[in-house]
């Protein structure tokens, strides 16, 4: 591409908040994830794109550089700079996908078992349990549109009183329905981020969140599993935001401790930075298990994620945001100009099974589940670090040598897709690791097990591999 053209596709990248090497970065991202870029584009020399845009090389060489450490560029000299991915001659492009999507992407009719979204296989009975009460209230419904950008009152009510019932007073008007915890993500992230804001995150966490804080342009930051340093953190980096998920914590399994819950919780609160809890795995407790309370038990200044994804359903797509009204209503607002609202009778539904959370019976069954395939994974890969978890859906596995990314490329030529640890740690210490999910039925996990042993014993690590970069630039 030619430094003019790249100039006109880029537009007005530099208006905005924050530092130009961000900005430029945000704008090429986005251009990338369109499609306007696609796999293998040839991307201009850093000093003939620095003189179009009449910015410093510097600029330029720190954009790139955010760009190739989330894997959406390579740089090789001789060959320049170009949009990863292999160049096809199809007329359109498909955006680069982080993997922990993949599974709601690709066909399942290729023989490759996806062990990358951890996620229910099948609804629960109770789901057309709730489904079949609502009738009746769908047949006494009149004069109502049903848009409920806020989400519908029945739901807001139940999800006020769940919180309520773990110890967090709650009003409705504190509670805002989405379509998944996804999309409360990414709500967030887009009221409480702009271009260059730092974000501080757990490393390794949950792929998505990740994904949602980069799309808004953010620099992120890695501290240790419970946000371990974050008052340091804090006070140095003066970050806009901060991630963590406290209760079978994803990819770890881990869960925070009560007292450091209560120091955290306080401690945000004391430097003013947004802390946003993610509890989607929170319901997720194998049996004898107590569920903690949240974070938000601690301060009123945090801010929760809920979800019925993992405890119920995906496919369901009910998410919330627990947080202070005025946020609540500035997400309605945010949310409003992209939906009117979610599915009504999916959130009649959803008011009953909040109320049933607690007696689904799910525990048992993911005990069972993560036993029987860290049983397999014990006897037939010893040498792999299989840690003991207490609940969750998923097993943050070490491998004795190598790396995730290239034994994740062996483990899908024997026909399995798993998820490599680079994509979950942005400070670079997630290459030896690849997280295993255990959501599938005994019989999948068996099989699953069956290809992961093959393809260890084919596998031979690169021997000219470069390590991942940390996914920031500061």
């Amino acid at each position: 591409m030619r430094p003019i053209e790249a100039v006109e596709r880029l537009g007005r990248w530099s208006s905005g908040r924050g530092p130009l090497y961000v900005l430029l970065a945000t704008r090429l991202r986005r251009l990338i994830d369109d499609g306007e870029l696609p796999p293998g584009a040839l991307l201009p020399a850093d000093r003939a794109l620095a003189g179009a845009l009449a910015v410093g090389r510097t600029t330029v060489v720190a954009a790139y550089d955010l760009l190739r450490a989330e894997g959406r560029i390579t740089r090789h000299q001789g060959s320049g700079t170009r949009v990863a991915g292999t160049p096809t001659s199809a007329a359109t492009e498909d955006a680069p996908v982080d993997p922990i999507f993949l599974d709601s992407l690709e066909s399942r009719d290729d023989g490759v078992l996806l062990a990358i979204c951890a996620a229910p296989g099948d609804p629960p009975p109770q789901v057309a349990e709730a489904y079949a009460r609502i009738v009746p209230e769908l047949s006494r419904i009149s004069g109502d549109i049903g848009y409920y950008p806020y989400g519908h009152p029945v739901l807001r009510e139940a999800i006020a009183a769940r919180y309520t019932g773990l110890g967090v007073p709650t009003a409705p008007e504190h509670v805002l329905v989405t379509n998944g915890g996804q999309q409360a993500l990414s709500l967030l992230a887009h009221a409480l981020v702009s271009p260059g804001d730092r974000v501080l995150v757990e490393a390794p966490t949950y792929p998505g969140a990740l994904e949602a804080f980069r799309e808004e342009g953010a620099v992120l930051r890695g501290l240790p599993v419970g946000l371990e340093g974050f008052e340091a953190a804090a006070r140095d980096l003066r970050p806009a935001v901060a991630y963590v998920i406290p209760t079978y914590q994803n990819p770890t399994g881990s869960v925070l401790p009560r007292l450091a819950r209560e120091r955290l919780a306080r401690a945000a609160a004391a430097v003013d930075v947004p802390l946003i809890e993610d509890e989607v795995p929170a319901d997720l407790g194998f049996p004898g298990e107590p569920r903690p309370a949240p974070l938000a038990a601690y301060s009123d200044a945090v801010i929760t994620v809920g979800s019925l994804s993992k405890s119920i359903w995906g496919g369901l797509r009910i998410g919330w945001v627990r947080a202070p009204a005025p946020l609540v209503n500035r997400l309605a607002r945010l949310r409003a100009v992209h939906d009117l609202g979610g599915n009504v009778p999916a959130q009649l539904a959803a008011a009953h099974l909040v109320s049933q959370l607690d007696d689904l019976g799910l525990a048992e069954e993911l005990k069972a589940r993560h036993d029987h395939l860290r049983a397999l994974l014990t006897q037939h890969l010893p040498t792999w670090e299989v840690p003991q978890i207490t609940g969750g859906q998923c097993l943050w596995v070490r491998l004795p040598h190598g790396d995730g990314n290239s034994f994740a490329q062996t483990a899908l030529r024997h026909g399995l897709a798993i998820l490599p640890g680079s994509g979950l740690d942005v400070t670079g210490a997630g290459d030896p690791y690849v997280r295993l999910h255990f959501r599938a039925r005994p019989t999948e996990l068996t099989e699953a097990t069956t290809r992961l042993t093959t393809a260890w014993r084919t596998y031979h690590p690169p021997t000219n591999r470069v390590p991942s970069r940390p996914a920031l630039a500061i």
